[in-house]
């Protein structure tokens, strides 16, 4: 049994499954509270699934890019029970998460992130003679940066600010499919996880770290003189 954390954004979702396939999952609204709401989210679903912690024969989590604090905490848990429980643990890039679901279009799928300061943290995947690819890795833009790189018609998807989309519209017309989602489901995650972790591809506790793009925004208070 596997389990999967995604606390990347300011929805916390988090999944039991077997074999990448979901038995229980749930999701809620954390906002900025995931360290006192994830370790008796993980709690409850267990007991509702009648599943122990000793059950458990891999993590898998979502190491973002996306809230700092929410990936402190996801990570940091997923790493900790990994310890504890000996079992392996794999991290899953939350734009790929986010691209997953829309793999049976077949279409080149964007997801974007607002990174705030007028930019996007985005990356390229597309389902390929049946084999989900990463085509540009995860990075950060801006809208007339991306554009140069859509050379088809491609899905854009996330939380994405109606002036993001409306650019993109303006500066790709037909070649912009754009679908605002706001669903996170830990289930894509268990499955995009457990394709690894039958591949023997797993991460290491002591080295799997968030994935955050960007130096988080530090004040630097200035020596007052005397």
């Amino acid at each position: 049994m596997e389990l999967a954390i995604d606390t990347s954004t300011e929805i916390a979702t988090i999944a039991l499954s077997h074999c990448g396939q979901v038995e229980a999952e749930m999701s809620w609204p954390s906002g900025q509270n995931h360290t006192v709401e994830l370790v008796p989210g993980l709690l409850y679903l267990l007991q509702q699934a009648k599943k122990s912690l000793h059950q458990l024969d891999a993590i898998i989590v979502a190491k973002g890019p996306g809230s700092f604090n929410g990936l402190r905490v996801g990570v940091g848990t997923a790493k900790g029970l990994a310890y504890a429980l000996g079992i392996p643990i794999v991290g899953i890039g939350t734009l790929e998460v986010e691209a997953f679901q829309h793999a049976p279009t077949g279409l080149p799928i964007c997801p974007l992130q607002d990174a705030a300061r007028g930019e996007l943290a985005t990356a390229l995947y597309q389902l390929q003679g049946g084999e989900w690819r990463r085509l540009i890795e995860e990075h950060i833009t801006t809208v007339e940066g991306l554009c140069p790189k859509i050379g088809h018609r491609t899905l854009f998807c996330g939380r994405i600010p109606p002036h993001v989309a409306q650019e993109l519209e303006e500066r790709l017309g037909e070649r912009a499919l754009i679908l605002n989602t706001t669903l996170r489901r830990a289930g894509f995650l268990a499955e995009l996880g457990w394709r690894r972790l039958e591949k023997g591809d797993v991460d290491h506790p002591a080295t799997l770290q968030p994935l955050y793009l960007r130096r988080p925004a530090v004040t630097i208070k200035r020596a007052t003189k005397r």
